[in-house]
């Protein structure tokens, strides 16, 4: 139902809220003693989420997981990939001039891993204090670890531990049983774990300098050193 602005409200603000006010409706209800997690991968590179989080409640904290850049971008590509064979190279993809080094961020794939850009539109709503970084590589190798500290984040009692995950070597990720006892653990899905394409090692060593200067001021930014280098 279409809905007409209220008197003196400025350009696109009642849609902000309108449509702030329709997620919250579809969260499920929440006790005192729980928190609601909504998970959208979106959220941290799209430019109007931070100011509508921040209009529904600025007491959200934030879990946001990084990886490697150029990892995260051959991954992206690979799973592109499986879907449409047809499309251009990584190397076609990544650079708008190869030999001068001139990346293409308008491509999604390289444009997601400049975190730090990304950052600063959700540092004008959001102190760091309210946003939590979680190393995808860490997640990986040591994930009772890096859960552990996303529930001291959340001012939560350490209930996921280490015995809560086993190793799957098929996948190469770990699987979360749902308790010490289940014998039904929970494993990524059949879209997760693929093998990347083969690229170039050169490309590869020009992309980590494209990415160099910005994984140096996310790591100054968020006070942690995600070692990517």
């Amino acid at each position: 139902m279409l809905q007409s602005p209220p008197p003196g409200a400025r350009p696109g603000s009642f849609l902000t809220i309108t449509f702030c006010l329709a997620c919250r409706s579809l969260m499920p209800r929440t006790l005192d003693s729980q928190i609601t997690v909504e998970k959208t991968p979106s959220y941290f590179v799209t430019k109007e989420a931070p100011r509508r989080i921040f209009n529904m409640s600025r007491d959200t904290k934030l879990i946001v997981v990084v990886r490697n850049p150029v990892t995260r971008a051959i991954s992206d590509y690979t799973q592109t990939l499986s879907k449409k064979p047809d499309i251009p190279t990584f190397e076609g993809l990544t650079f708008r001039n190869r030999s001068l080094g001139l990346v293409d961020t308008s491509w999604n794939a390289i444009r997601i891993g400049m975190y730090a850009v990304h950052l600063e539109s959700w540092l004008q709503y959001f102190p760091l204090s309210q946003i939590h970084f979680v190393s995808g590589e860490k997640l990986i190798t040591d994930p009772a670890g890096e859960m552990g500290k996303v529930q001291d984040f959340l001012g939560i009692k350490r209930v996921i531990t280490d015995k809560h995950f086993y190793f799957n070597k098929t996948k190469g990720f770990p699987c979360l049983k749902k308790s010490e006892s289940s014998g039904l653990p929970r494993c990524l899905g059949k879209s997760k774990g693929r093998t990347h394409v083969q690229i170039d090692p050169e490309v590869i060593e020009q992309l980590r300098d494209f990415y160099r200067p910005y994984n140096i001021k996310f790591y100054e930014t968020v006070g942690q050193d995600f070692r990517w280098e």
